[in-house]
């Protein structure tokens, strides 16, 4: 491992902050483990609707470049509002050009957005917009749909010539997946590594010893694949689902359905013990780049079932700490026959030996490797 510089200087650009978790999650671990070792960590954001004592707390400075926003009431479209200007008219950049030109100038910057094109030492990808739209569409509600239909040529395109254009400003790319690895090269991106996401797995771990088991655990979310929980519970099985953000995409024979217990947003504690005292955790999905609910699940010793594709499809290991399916067909013909048969004990120790793999202690230690290598500070 390369020799890590002490007392590093770090800008870590972030898309439109709402909270610190979802695609925020890997700015602010990081950013906490690296304040803890001695450096200095600036988090930029175009919008910051956090709680920002949060982020202060754990020793991240906020710089919040407060560009204007018509959606601010709708994170998903506030998220697409800001792409698109950025991609078409450089504001988000613009904007932190004018605020950091008083501000000495920092030892390495790592851009985490897809919504800031800025000269970085990394740019880390965690999967493009137009890519996140296509496998999103089935989800939209109609009038989105219409829209989309009527904007994806123009959208592929812009994409296409802003990822282009953040790569020129880029040192090197880092992917936070294989797959995302793959897709980026197909589009001539040269990506340097993958670093996989970090995990708090001290929040993150089995609250129990003897669980429950007496349901199933599912995200409800703009990724998930409805129509595969519709055939799961149609079959019987008991589910429990977290998650507030997508509500009114799910559809209405869900919300309603007697074996779909919705709880809506949890919090961090309320969640470890949902994913700990669930038989398995139920993760199909539209499109997930990585997917922080197979990680977590198995932090708290719950195997889980989902694709064989996508960062799913390498996190969970097949038959050891959950099950991986190719098609919605098998992945209902397995949760149903999981939940009538049940599984070996032994895959939730196995479960929590994997996680720990994505350990922030662990993670960072890569980052902070190779933040010492491109940095100038002891040259």
């Amino acid at each position: 491992m390369a020799r890590v510089v002490l007392g590093m200087k770090i800008f870590m650009i972030a898309d439109p902050v709402l909270s610190r978790y979802g695609p925020v999650t890997p700015v602010f671990l990081l950013g906490r483990e690296f304040s803890k070792r001695g450096h200095e960590v600036y988090m930029i954001s175009p919008v910051f609707l956090a709680d920002i004592k949060e982020f202060e707390g754990v020793g991240i400075r906020v710089l919040n470049l407060d560009t204007w926003t018509l959606m601010k009431g709708e994170p998903s479209v506030g998220f697409f509002e800001h792409w698109a200007r950025e991609a078409v008219f450089s504001t988000n950049s613009k904007k932190m050009k004018r605020v950091l030109k008083d501000v000495e100038r920092p030892d390495v910057v790592v851009n985490f957005s897809n919504t800031v094109a800025a000269r970085a030492d990394v740019w880390y990808v965690q999967g493009s917009v137009a890519e996140a739209l296509r496998n999103m569409y089935s989800q939209l509600p109609a009038p989105y749909k219409v829209g989309y239909l009527a904007l994806r040529p123009f959208i592929d395109v812009v994409d296409r010539n802003f990822i282009r254009r953040v790569y020129g400003l880029s040192r090197v790319v880092i992917a936070n997946s294989e797959s995302q690895r793959r897709a980026y090269e197909e589009r001539g991106i040269r990506v340097y590594d993958v670093i996989y996401p970090p995990l708090d797995t001290g929040v993150f771990r089995p609250s129990t010893s003897d669980p429950s088991g007496d349901y199933v655990l599912v995200y409800f979310g703009k990724e998930t694949d409805y129509t595969a929980v519709k055939a799961v519970a149609d079959a019987g099985v008991k589910i429990v689902a977290f998650g507030s953000k997508a509500l009114s995409v799910v559809p209405g024979e869900l919300l309603d359905h007697p074996n779909i217990d919705i709880r809506g947003y949890v919090d961090d504690e309320s969640l470890v013990r949902l994913y700990s005292n669930a038989l398995f955790t139920f993760f199909p999905f539209t499109e997930e780049p990585f997917g922080y609910i197979p990680i977590e699940s198995m932090a708290c010793g719950t195997p889980v079932l989902t694709y064989r594709r996508q960062g799913p499809g390498e996190t969970v290991i097949h038959g050891i700490t959950g099950w991986l399916a190719s098609d919605t067909k098998e992945i209902v013909r397995l949760a149903v026959r999981i939940w009538k048969e049940g599984y070996p004990s032994l895959m939730r120790r196995r479960c929590r030996e994997r996680a720990m793999e994505f350990d922030v202690r662990r993670i960072s230690e890569k980052w902070l490797s190779l933040l010492s290598k491109l940095t100038k500070v002891g040259d």
